[in-house]
Formats: structure tokens, sequence, C-alpha cells
């Protein structure tokens, strides 16, 4: 029996049996990881939400907090936004993550000076 696969190399090709099993193999892996991305960017951009409203900063700034805040505590910015979101939701960041969001958001809200909710 031929299986024919298309790939942007080779765009129609034979292939035998164990090598359309691992091509299957690693595009369920790639799928896998772009659902995980997805799921990455939508709480991220959550975070941003939340950053933006305490703060009272643009979003682009708010990236910059996540972003500073995630390089500052060696921790993925994934990671960071997660606890962003809990901490929003009246949860508690560590004493790490806390002080550095607050110099964070310190820097960037210089640029735009309003009274604003102590974090």
């Amino acid at each position: 029996m031929a299986f024919f696969a298309i790939s942007g190399r080779h765009p129609l090709q034979l292939l035998p049996l164990t090598e359309l099993v691992a091509e299957h193999e690693r595009l369920h892996e790639e799928l896998d990881q772009l659902q995980r991305a997805l799921t990455s960017h939508a709480v991220i951009d959550q975070a941003i939400g939340a950053v933006v409203t305490l703060g009272r900063i643009p979003p682009e700034d708010a990236w910059c907090v996540l972003r500073e805040v995630s390089q500052r505590t060696n921790t993925k910015v994934r990671t960071v936004a997660e606890h962003v979101l809990k901490f929003a939701q009246g949860g508690a960041l560590s004493d790490t993550e806390l002080e550095e969001f607050r110099r964070a958001l310190d820097r960037h809200t210089m640029r735009f000076p309003v009274d604003r909710p102590e974090p």
C-alpha cells in the first residue's frame, strides 16, 4: 500500500508507513506546541490588561513590565503573567516578584504620572 504526504519541502512524496507514522507524530507534537503557545498568549494578554488597569499605563508599557519582572526574577513571562492575574484577583505575589513588579511599574508610570493605587 502506498501513502503520500504533502509538506513544504516536498510537495507530494511517497512515504513508507514508518515515515508516515513519524510524520504523524511530528505533526501532533507541533499541534500541541501551537496549542500551548495559544494558551500562553491568552494568559499574557490578560495579564497585560491587568497591569494596564493596576498601573494605569498603556499596553506596550504593561508588556514591558511583565517582561522586566520576568527577566529580573528569572521566571518565564507566562509564569509571571499567571502570578499577576492571581494578584489582580486578590492573591499574593512572592516578595521578590512584588518588589520587581513595583519597581517596573514605577519606571513605566514616570512617563505617565497619575495617581494610582498601590499594588
